[in-house]
């Protein structure tokens, strides 16, 4: 394994472009999260841990040391914070691996980061994080059918087994992600804090079902739209082949002349998949292949850390 030494500063791996020079997972994975703590005041480990609580009417003898005074401010009712004999965090991130998160603009001939790159390396910096705090760690890989699930665990080898198998190449199929959210709520026996990570270039009423049985089932969700820089900007101006991925075709046509109404269509469904999580109380955010780590995950440590306060 490649070594790096003390004086390095690490928050250059929160690169893409350098990230992709790397080809180890698990190596990516430790760097990108010394480049945070590096970058941030405090440890990010703080910020990943969350305890699952439901509220129970107050009786004579209680605690009071554990009444919810914040629900006592808004009802004039006494309910006591419960919370779950199962202490330590359930992790499980949910990873597209359909064709369309091959696609890579990012880098140079020799090392590209794709959309599949980037949710990798998020699932298995929050996987690091997570196992170093011995919390459990779970992992699902899917396209059209659940290609890989592996139930939470905090054993020693469970590190091994999620970068390893993140490692897994996106091929030629189509997404079927609704059908997966809903087997992965059956799956799941625990309340877990179940991270997302795709495009969601999927039929969004399918979508919505099987996260709305997740939220059935108590889970916690933070959903990462990724997205490469070409998706987003649409630059192109000369006439071009767009090779359409899972078996959407091909087409050669004036970018210039689409552009506009392509731009409208990706704010569109993205505002969609935004307000849809929004209903369901679910931490949103799309992120940019092109951009640095640290920003998408300072954010999303300053959110588990503020819901636990």
């Amino acid at each position: 394994m490649s070594t790096v030494p003390q004086e390095v500063d690490y928050r250059k791996y929160l690169d893409p472009r350098t990230l992709a020079r790397i080809s180890s997972l698990d190596l990516r994975a430790r760097l990108i999260v010394e480049g945070l703590m590096t970058g941030m005041h405090r440890s990010p480990y703080q910020g990943i841990s969350v305890e699952f609580a439901q509220h129970r009417p107050y009786t004579q003898g209680d605690d009071i040391r554990h009444v919810d005074w914040k629900v006592f401010a808004k009802t004039d009712k006494i309910y006591l914070k419960q919370y779950l004999e199962e202490t330590n965090l359930h992790l499980v991130c949910v990873v597209d691996a359909s064709e369309s998160m091959a696609y890579g603009s990012v880098g140079g001939r020799d090392a590209t980061w794709t959309k599949y790159d980037h949710a990798t390396a998020i699932a298995a910096s929050l996987s690091y994080m997570a196992i170093q705090q011995q919390d459990s760690v779970g992992l699902a890989i899917f396209d059209n059918e659940l290609k890989r699930y592996f139930k939470p665990s905090n054993s020693p080898g469970q590190w091994k087994i999620v970068t390893h198998e993140l490692c897994l190449i996106p091929r030629l199929k189509k997404t079927n992600m609704g059908r997966i959210l809903d087997q992965l709520a059956e799956k799941l026996n625990h309340r877990s804090l179940i991270v997302i990570l795709s495009d969601f270039f999927d039929d969004l009423e399918g979508i919505q079902k099987g996260l709305r049985h997740l939220r059935y089932k108590k889970h916690e969700m933070m959903v990462f739209q990724i997205l490469d820089p070409l998706e987003i900007e649409f630059p192109f101006e000369d006439v071009t082949l767009f090779k359409g991925m899972e078996e959407m075709g091909e087409l050669l046509t004036e970018p210039r002349v689409l552009r506009e109404g392509y731009l409208q269509q990706l704010a569109m469904a993205t505002e969609q998949l935004k307000k849809m999580c929004r209903g369901m109380h679910i931490d949103f955010s799309r992120m940019n292949s092109g951009e640095a780590l640290d920003v998408s995950l300072s954010g999303f440590l300053a959110t588990r850390s503020a819901s636990i306060k």
